[in-house]
C-alpha cells in the first residue's frame, strides 16, 4: 500500500504506545474497520521520546487489522548497521513501504542521556530502503515559520532523484496553501500526500502554530476555533475541507488524530 497517481490514498498516522502493551491501540484501530482507509502510517519515537518499536507495531497491525502499515524510519535513532537490519527485517515481516525521515530533534534537556546517531543522512536512507526492495516515501516540511518552501522543494527534488517515490507533508489548514504546494511540487513527478492534523481546541491551534516547527495555523482558522461553540466539531470541519482540497490537488491524505482521538475520524471521513 502506497500512494499512486491513479488512486487517492488515505492513511492514518498512529503513535505507538509508551510501553509493551499494544492491545489497547490495536483494539482502537480494529474499531475503524468500517472507515474507507487504505492503511496505517506508524511513527517512530515521535518528538524524540521512547515508544514501542514501530516495526513491531507495524507487524501487529498487519496481523490484527488486516491493513498495510507504513514504517517510519529515522536517521536519528540508527547507525548504518541498525538501519540495514531494520529494513531487511521489515521486508521479512511483510512490510512493503517505509517513510524515510531525519526524525525530530532530541530536546536539550534530554541530551545528557539520549544521543542522536545520524550515521547516514536521509538521502542515504532512501537509497538503502530502495535497495532493500521497499517502496520509499519521504517527508516534506515547508517550514512556514521561516518561509522555507523553496528550500524544501529543492530538498524534495534531491530526494526524488535519490529514489523517493512519494512524499507526506506536514499538516496544512487552508486550501490556498494546499493549491500552492501542489503547483510548487508538480514538476517533481511523485505523489504528494497531505498531512491533516485535526484541531481539538483553540489552545491546541495556538500551540501548534506557535510552538511546533513546520506547522502554521492561519489566523482565520485560529479565530474560528476561538469563536466556535464546539471547537472539536470546528476542527473536524476544517479537516474535512483539507481532505477535499487534497482530493482536488494531491494524491492522498494522511490523517493524524491528535492525542489518539481516533473517534474524530468518523466525523471527517465520508
Amino acid at each position: 500500500m502506497s500512494p499512486e497517481r491513479s488512486k487517492f490514498t488515505v492513511t492514518i498516522e498512529v503513535v505507538p504506545p509508551a510501553g509493551p502493551d499494544a492491545g489497547p491501540i490495536l483494539a482502537r484501530l480494529e474499531a475503524l474497520a468500517a472507515l474507507p482507509v487504505d492503511g496505517f502510517s506508524i511513527a517512530t519515537n515521535p518528538v524524540a521520546k521512547p515508544r514501542m518499536s514501530a516495526l513491531a507495531l507495524c507487524a501487529l497491525i498487519q496481523q490484527r487489522a488486516g491493513r498495510p502499515a507504513i514504517l517510519h524510519c529515522t536517521t536519528r535513532d540508527h547507525n548504518r548497521l541498525s538501519i540495514q537490519a531494520l529494513l531487511w527485517g521489515a521486508r521479512a515481516l511483510g512490510i512493503s513501504t517505509v517513510l524515510a525521515a531525519t526524525g525530530d530533534f532530541v530536546a536539550l534537556g534530554d541530551r545528557a542521556r539520549t544521543t542522536t546517531v545520524r550515521d547516514v543522512d536521509v538521502f542515504a536512507l532512501v537509497r538503502l530502503a530502495r535497495e532493500a526492495g521497499l517502496r520509499t516515501g519521504v517527508v516534506l516540511d515547508p517550514r512556514p515559520e521561516s518561509n522555507g518552501l523553496e528550500r524544501e522543494i529543492r530538498r524534495l527534488e534531491r530526494k526524488a532523484e535519490t529514489g523517493a517515490e512519494f512524499a507526506v507533508t506536514q499538516p496544512y489548514y487552508d486550501e490556498v496553501s494546499v493549491r500552492a504546494l501542489a503547483e510548487a511540487t508538480r514538476h517533481i513527478g511523485i505523489p504528494i500526500v497531505l498531512g491533516i492534523l485535526p484541531l481539538r481546541t483553540a489552545r491546541h491551534a495556538e500551540f501548534l502554530h506557535h510552538q511546533v516547527a513546520g506547522i502554521a495555523v492561519p489566523q482565520t482558522v485560529r479565530q474560528q476555533m476561538r469563536q466556535a461553540k464546539d471547537p472539536a466539531a470546528e476542527g473536524a470541519a476544517n479537516a474535512r475541507k483539507m481532505l477535499a482540497a487534497a482530493r482536488q490537488y494531491l494524491a492522498g491524505a494522511c490523517l493524524m488524530p491528535p492525542f489518539d482521538h481516533f473517534e474524530m475520524l468518523f466525523d471527517i471521513l465520508p
